[in-house]
């Protein structure tokens, strides 16, 4: 699968959604929002480095696509969801701006700005916009980084 595009949307597992009022705080209140999430899945607290790594690489890339909805979609984010289903994560972000994210060209790295996409092409599994509400979603997948002894006590308790 491409890294950009529609990808598939999680069909089970769990759902958890943060609507957003403006841009004030919203990257902050995303990531602990986020935090919680992965804290009630077991991402948290981390039982090696690997799951630590994961687990913060899903932080940054929620802010990513929040800071986006902030600075480029007028109101900002409206809504953060996340879907995990016990073998892999999905974030989706909505905003009213139907205008789709783009990868720029790799520029110069010690300037600031425009590197959140190439960030999430990087340590997502996959990622892609859809339009739709007036805005847009853009999504990233993520694989879990529990064991498979965790998964699957995960979906036992389910």
């Amino acid at each position: 699968m491409d890294r950009v595009g529609r990808g598939p949307r999680a069909t089970a597992g769990e759902a958890r959604r943060l609507a957003f009022a403006g841009s004030d705080g919203a990257v902050q209140r995303s990531r602990e929002f986020s935090r919680e999430a992965l804290r009630s899945w077991q991402w948290l607290p981390a039982v090696d480095d690997e799951q630590l790594a994961v687990t913060e690489d899903v932080l940054l890339m929620v802010s990513e696509l929040v800071t986006n909805a902030c600075l480029h979609a007028p109101g900002g984010p409206r809504e953060l969801r996340l879907f995990w289903d016990g073998a892999r994560l999905r974030v989706e972000v909505t905003d009213a701006s139907p205008v789709p994210p783009r990868l720029r060209p790799a520029g110069n790295p010690g300037r600031p700005g425009g590197h959140g996409l190439r960030v999430v092409d990087r340590l997502s599994r996959a990622w892609g916009s859809v339009p739709g509400g007036g805005g847009k979603l853009v999504w990233l997948e993520v694989e879990s980084p529990l064991d498979q002894r965790a998964a699957d006590r995960y979906r036992q308790v389910r």
